[in-house]
């Protein structure tokens, strides 16, 4: 007999597709996606499940269903379709959601296999950040709030379930910003404004993953037996300015001072969720020693953070964009350099 997986997250666009392709893989035998309303698109073979994994009937779930291995993807840094309510319930969802998952696989026997699709936001970013971040290294300034601490209570409830299930192989993939034609994320809506802001000063260093490499981690860490954690991300790096130089968008340096204002005034115009870790990566960027995810897990992306980025540019129409999104843009960018500081200039 194959294996029998079950997905969370399948109503967002990666864990929909992630379950369709694992429906198609050698070896496994059925496919459970679970989320708290259906997903927009095909889900292939695997079978929709409505359920909410803050609430203790998923338990019931894995039980009835005798899951072997569980693949959590439902944890996000923005409120998906499936959480509505903000900040709140997204925070809701990525530590409750997962504390309760984790209980619920605890008192599952048959669970042998859990994959935990983490984030490389659980490094932080800051100006006393390593050159590369290995897997044993962390934050250098602990997050206080958002995404980045989600996640770092995420992966502390996670290797406390692996201490008291030794029985089941635990794999945490810490995946770089994911980039592609068909993603929609906090990352793809910066580089998606129609003026590009950046900090006066910086030229942080970036590292992306492609979104079908991401399907295909996740596919791989499923599918064998290696447990660990891994940073995931494609081949290289490449700056800030290259990145804005190859969408052909123009760029607007901002003063240090006016930075925080313009995040808050992009969230309001909702063309683009620009929250403060996000500002603090585009100030000081990130970069992943993926050592470990060759040598020990067994990957190799099929895309470089230069080939993932390129792809994704490809899907741009350079230069139209709607006049509701101009005004939105040039709005925060006015708002930005007046609530920062008035007349000062960096």
């Amino acid at each position: 007999m194959g294996q029998v997986v079950l997905v969370t997250g399948v109503a967002g666009n990666l864990g929909r597709r992630f379950a369709a392709q694992l429906s198609r893989s050698p070896g496994i035998e059925r496919v459970i996606g679970i989320d708290m309303v259906p997903p927009r698109g095909d889900l292939g073979d695997a079978h929709f499940v409505r359920a909410d994994i803050r609430n203790p009937v998923i338990a019931k779930v894995i039980v009835r269903e005798r899951v072997d291995t569980v693949v959590h993807t439902s944890v996000g840094a923005t409120a998906a379709a499936a959480a509505p309510g903000g900040s709140t319930s997204m925070k809701e969802l990525n530590v409750i959601g997962t504390m309760q998952l984790l209980a619920a696989c605890q008192q599952a026997p048959d669970v042998r296999k859990l994959v935990v699709k983490s984030s490389a936001a659980v490094y932080g970013a800051s100006n006393r950040d390593p050159a590369m971040f290995t897997e044993g290294m962390s934050a250098k300034r602990l997050p206080g709030s958002g995404f980045a601490k989600d996640i770092t209570e995420v992966e502390s409830y996670t290797r406390g379930f692996a201490r008291r299930r030794p029985d089941v192989a635990v794999t945490m993939l810490r995946i770089a910003n994911v980039v592609g034609p068909r993603i929609t994320s906090a990352m793809t809506g910066y580089f998606r404004l129609p003026v590009i802001p950046t900090v006066l000063g910086f030229n942080p260093r970036l590292m992306f993953l492609h979104e079908q490499d991401a399907l295909d981690v996740l596919e791989h860490a499923a599918t064998s037996d290696v447990t660990g954690t891994f940073n995931i991300a494609g081949d290289g790096i490449i700056t800030l300015s290259q990145a804005i130089r190859r969408i052909g968008r123009p760029s607007l340096p901002l003063p240090g001072f006016a930075v925080p204002s313009f995040g808050s005034a992009i969230r309001q115009t909702r063309v683009a969720d620009f929250s403060p870790e996000q500002v603090a990566y585009l100030t000081y960027g990130r970069a992943l020693d993926t050592t470990r995810m060759r040598t020990m897990l067994g990957f190799e992306p099929s895309f470089t953070t230069a080939q993932a980025f390129a792809d994704f540019a490809s899907a741009l129409t350079p230069g139209l964009f709607s006049r509701d999104r101009v005004r939105g843009a040039e709005s925060a960018l006015v708002g930005a350099l007046t609530a920062g500081g008035g007349e000062r200039r960096g």
